[in-house]
């Protein structure tokens, strides 16, 4: 089955005056991994709450699985996963109970529960701490735990907001893996989230700020707008022994048009008639080990820009 499973047009939610979320439409197509990024504060949450369901729009309309989220949002609450930022199952129970407990409030029978249980414990690997309180897991297993207690009912969408806060390297790449899984599956999966990197693995990406969406499609879409790397330009990476200098330098530099630390090195978007060489002799005089290479934007490119020129345009 294909087309959009999540649809929004001009979806508004006020608290008084203080408008949360402004205007926001959304087509996400079935077996997506949509990315939804934006600084704290701008609405990601409450957008979520919306689609869920808990939080009715005070404008605009919205849609899961075709359901209604104003007019049947309880419908909506039955068909859908949520994984929620801060692990919010149950610490005294164990890994079975905390799954029985979850396919008990999804009204799954004793048979269907018990292959359910099999079935996410296999997929999440937590069959060594299946009798486990899961108050005594660690950050990543927890994680496992609260995605395999959203999936137990085999839901088609699936909600995650901010799912990799606070856990390492290596979990986060093991829980990307599951979602992979489940994205293959025909799962369409609905994520919040602060990292770049995972920005890079959805399938789809929208950035709201204050309020706003004022970006939303492919990575590689993103990255193509004319305004992240304008006609007559170039992008460099330099690596020099001194990044912060190099900033410094090349802020003030005719023919600079951003620099921006990427980790040890630098992205600098450049007009095309400043070489590689040039800029290096401008930024890291004598530095005998600076190198520069061209480099396509990132999707942090996009955001930082994205975002500057919203606050320059002053978005309401």
């Amino acid at each position: 089955m294909t087309g959009s499973v999540i649809r929004t047009s001009g979806l508004t939610r006020r608290f008084g005056d203080f408008v949360a979320v402004r205007e926001i439409s959304l087509d996400v197509p079935r077996s997506a991994i949509f990315g939804l990024l934006g600084p704290n504060g701008s609405g990601k949450s409450t957008l979520i709450r919306m689609l869920c369901g808990v939080l009715r729009p005070s404008e605009g309309t919205g849609s899961v699985l075709g359901v209604d989220v104003s007019a049947n949002p309880e419908a909506i609450k039955q068909s859908i996963g949520y994984m929620s930022q801060k692990f919010s199952l149950y610490g005294d129970l164990t890994v079975k109970e905390n799954l029985r407990f979850y396919g008990r409030i999804y009204g799954l029978d004793p048979t269907r529960q018990t292959q359910r249980e099999r079935a996410v414990i296999a997929l999440t690997g937590l069959e060594p701490y299946a009798d486990r309180l899961a108050s005594q897991l660690s950050g990543g297993w927890k994680q496992r735990l609260a995605l395999a207690c959203a999936i137990i009912h085999e839901p088609e969408v699936i909600f995650l907001d901010e799912p990799t806060a606070g856990i390492d390297p290596v979990a986060r790449r093991d829980l990307w893996d599951l979602l992979f899984e489940l994205s293959h599956a025909g799962v369409t999966m609905f994520v919040t989230t602060h990292y770049m990197d995972e920005a890079e693995r959805c399938t789809h990406v929208a950035y709201i700020y204050q309020s706003r969406l004022i970006a939303v499609g492919k990575p590689h879409e993103l990255k193509a707008m004319p305004e992240v790397s304008p006609p007559g330009t170039r992008r460099f990476e330099v690596a020099c022994t001194d990044p912060p200098g190099a900033l410094a330098a090349a802020k003030k530099l005719d023919g600079v048009r951003d620099a921006t630390l990427f980790g040890t090195t630098l992205h600098v978007l450049v007009d095309d008639d400043l070489t590689g060489e040039d800029l290096l002799a401008r930024i890291a005089p004598g530095d005998a080990g600076a190198a520069c290479r061209d480099v396509g934007p990132t999707l942090e490119d996009v955001f930082v820009l994205l975002s500057r020129r919203a606050m320059r345009g002053g978005v309401r």
